[in-house]
């Protein structure tokens, strides 16, 4: 396990941003990197190589959009509303879940599966495929569930504000931070492509490594104009991109700066990142 300290890689920019130092070189065949940001309004951003296939924002929301999810091929995406309606764009696949009866905070989209995490008291929901519940957690729970990760292989994992990590459906438990005290809370987790690690992120911009997931950098005890919301890995593992609420980007390892909105002004709030 390696903790988040002070440690900044790269250097600032204007729009909110951080760039990192090239790191290894990018297989041949490994496809241009790209991420999108998506707000509260469901508005969604693109930058570098991926594509805008629609959004949120411009169709009628129950409620505020909380997170996205990439296809594998990175041509396509969803977003989830509070509510547990799921929008799908481009090459995803449509899917309705319907009004969910706890409020969603997440979701995740390994191979051709979708799952969709909410939470309440001692119960985390978990949906998938047709979104018929497939999991439900009955555990104590010392802080709200606030993200998911998924495998390649549909495991998955939940994590807490408290960086408690729970593991279903054969996804290994590389560790967690559940008994550890945190100057700010843990607002999502991401998953290596491979599956063997994960990395937490705090409010803060602390980054937490598990397993084969490389500790590269982070924006703890960095002055930030608003706090992370997000944080997506790169295509190769070995970099990961952090998003603030205001949409400033920070890079680190071979995740490349491909832009930010830090600078702009956005009609809603950040809330999360998808890389693609």
């Amino acid at each position: 396990m390696a903790l988040a300290g002070a440690l900044v890689v790269g250097l600032c920019l204007a729009g909110g941003g951080a760039t990192a130092p090239a790191g290894a070189a990018r297989p041949d065949d490994q496809p241009p990197p790209g991420y999108w940001l998506v707000a509260a309004d469901g508005g969604v951003f693109t930058f570098g190589d991926a594509g805008f296939y629609g959004a949120l924002s411009s169709q009628a929301q129950t409620s505020p959009t909380v997170g996205m999810a990439a296809t594998p091929d990175g041509g396509g995406y969803r977003e989830v509303e509070r509510s547990g309606l799921v929008g799908s764009f481009g090459d995803a696949v449509p899917a309705s879940t319907g009004a969910g009866t706890v409020p969603a905070v997440g979701i995740a989209a390994p191979s051709s599966i979708l799952y969709v995490e909410a939470f309440t008291g001692g119960q985390s929901l978990v949906q998938g495929g047709t979104f018929d519940v497939i999991t439900t957690a009955q555990v104590t729970l010392n802080a709200p569930i606030v993200g998911v990760a998924a495998t390649p292989d549909g495991g998955y994992w939940l994590v807490g504000a408290d960086g408690g990590v729970f593991s279903y459906a054969g996804a290994p438990f590389y560790g967690s931070l559940g008994a550890l005290r945190l100057n700010a809370p843990i607002v999502g987790i991401a998953a290596t492509p491979d599956g063997g690690g994960y990395w937490l992120v705090a409010s803060d911009g602390g980054v937490f490594a598990f397993g084969d997931a490389p500790f590269l950098g982070s924006m703890g005890g960095k002055h930030l104009n608003a706090p992370i919301v997000g944080m997506a890995p790169a295509p190769d593992g070995n970099g990961y991109w952090l998003v603030g609420a205001d949409g400033g980007v920070f890079t680190f390892g071979d995740a490349p700066f491909l832009g930010s909105l830090g600078a702009a002004h956005l009609n809603a709030p950040i809330v999360g990142m998808a890389a693609g």
